[in-house]
């Protein structure tokens, strides 16, 4: 499958072909036309074990009204994906997400800043809650506008990956 992708400004070729038609696994990466051989298991929804040239590192995606947000180390990408399919179908820009939308925690960890308060208008990309995990925190962002229907957590409380946090209507 080939990609183009838009990290932090700068337009990048990638192109991903997996080995043995298992998920996850071996995996040959061309970026900008050169070859990476990497290794890739998804450990939890989002979240993924990335081996490139003997090194492990532990990457999670987050999916924004913008695109993706990458989550590696002590950095965060922003990348925008610009699949070729995507524009076949007429869907050319980012598109907001519709309808009644549940936000969930990526992964487990804890409150440490409520930014928003139930019945609040939210734009959508605006930052709701922080959680923090593995010593690192990260932003969760609203889906798409609308108003803050339900907020199901406090700070310093404790919470699953996949546990309901909040309801946009």
């Amino acid at each position: 499958m080939r990609y183009e992708l838009e990290i932090e400004g700068q337009i990048r070729s990638v192109e991903l072909a997996g080995t043995g038609g298992a998920p996850g696994g071996a995996m040959h990466v061309r970026v900008d036309g050169r070859e990476v051989a990497a290794d890739m298991a998804e450990i939890a929804p989002g979240v993924f074990s990335v081996i490139v040239g003997g090194r492990a590192t532990e990457v999670r995606i987050e999916p924004v009204a913008s695109g993706i947000v990458v989550h590696t180390r002590s950095r965060q990408y922003h990348v925008r994906v610009r699949d070729p399919r995507e524009w076949r179908r007429g869907r050319a820009g980012a598109m907001e997400a519709e309808g009644r939308q549940q936000v969930t925690a990526p992964m487990p960890g804890k409150i440490v800043r409520v930014l928003v308060a139930a019945g609040e208008t939210v734009q959508a990309g605006q930052g709701l809650l922080v959680v923090e995990a593995m010593k690192m925190q990260n932003e969760i962002v609203a889906p798409r506008s609308g108003t803050l229907e339900k907020l199901l957590v406090r700070e310093e409380q404790t919470v699953n990956a996949g546990e309901l946090l909040a309801v946009i209507a």
